[in-house]
């Protein structure tokens, strides 16, 4: 049951309210809303953060930071995740997102090299931090750029 379910009682003697038909009604003439004021005219409503004309609470609170807008589709993994992945033969983002590394869209895929990596391996990826490139080329891997 939900509130515009609740009606009255059979048998009760309650009339819906009319407002607006005249004198004789008990609702005429300014319909309830009273005399002048801002919830007496047409189309009259307040934002909800509107205090009143007080100094709202949102502006009167600190800002502090910035954050950007999420990027979607573009991933970064560093090689110490990449180290942690055993007997891979070719690294790809389609692999990555399989092993739940990844998460969300895979538009583009970049290596840093945060990390070591001791295991040559074959990584493709769509860019590759120099850092990163000079430690996979160090012990004997491959970076392959996707276009």
């Amino acid at each position: 049951m939900k509130i515009q379910d609740l009606r009255p009682a059979l048998g009760a003697r309650k009339r819906r309210k009319i407002v607006g038909r005249g004198p004789g009604s008990g609702h005429g003439k300014t319909s309830t809303r009273g005399h002048k004021g801002q919830m007496s005219r047409s189309g009259a409503g307040i934002s909800p953060g509107f205090e009143g004309g007080q100094m709202p609470l949102i502006r009167r609170i600190p800002k502090k930071g910035f954050r950007p807008r999420p990027n979607p589709g573009y991933q970064i993994v560093n090689l110490e995740t990449i180290a942690k992945l055993k007997k891979e033969a070719i690294i790809t983002p389609e692999l990555l997102k399989e092993k739940g590394i990844i998460k969300g869209a895979v538009d583009f895929l970049k290596i840093l090299g945060n990390g070591q990596i001791k295991v040559p391996v074959h990584i493709k990826a769509h860019a590759f931090s120099k850092s990163a490139e000079e430690k996979i080329k160090g012990v004997g891997g491959k970076c392959e750029i996707i276009k």
